[in-house]
């Protein structure tokens, strides 16, 4: 569902009012969308989506952290999500 999304906001340049989704950040410059703002500014530092999103590094780096946290152990929770080393 997300990829339909973005390309529907990037149709209307309208920001994404989905709220409830994954990839929704508040931030209309980049119609309110994660995947948007990857395809649009490619990857950023730390500092910049702090200056972007008017937070410090140091929260950015925080939910950065946290998010990754739940990933690993989800990955470890769901066996489809670990990669494959065979």
């Amino acid at each position: 569902m997300s990829r339909e999304c973005v390309k529907e906001c990037k149709r209307t340049a309208i920001a994404c009012q989905q709220t409830e989704c994954r990839m929704w950040m508040d931030h209309k410059e980049d119609l309110n969308c994660c995947l948007y703002s990857i395809e649009e500014n490619g990857r950023q530092t730390l500092a910049e989506i702090g200056k972007k999103l008017n937070m410090s590094t140091v929260n950015v780096f925080q939910i950065e952290r946290k998010a990754l946290r739940k990933l690993k152990k989800r990955s470890k929770l769901d066996p489809f999500l670990k990669s494959d080393t065979n």
